[in-house]
């Protein structure tokens, strides 16, 4: 990795920029929420990874696993009840 030189160091905002008035009104974290909803991260161990390959391949593996639960409890209903 490249060291920078006392140069490239130097602060570059112009001066007619004020970082008091171009901070004042800003909220720490204001975005964070919206990106984790969309984010579900998930580490898979070493053999599912290799049995799933990609994203696709776990999403279809994990729906068909809440259609055979859902159709298991379907089945475990007594009969003349919804």
């Amino acid at each position: 990795m490249k060291k920078k030189s006392k140069d490239e160091n130097i602060d570059e905002l112009r001066p007619e920029y004020d970082l008091r008035e171009l901070l004042k009104g800003g909220v720490r974290g204001k975005y964070a929420d919206r990106y984790r909803e969309g984010t579900n991260l998930v580490l898979l161990d070493h053999d599912v990874a290799e049995a799933f390959p990609t994203d696709k391949a776990v999403n279809e593996a994990l729906r068909l696993v809440i259609q055979l639960t859902k159709l298991s409890r379907v089945e475990k209903r007594p009969e003349g009840k919804p």
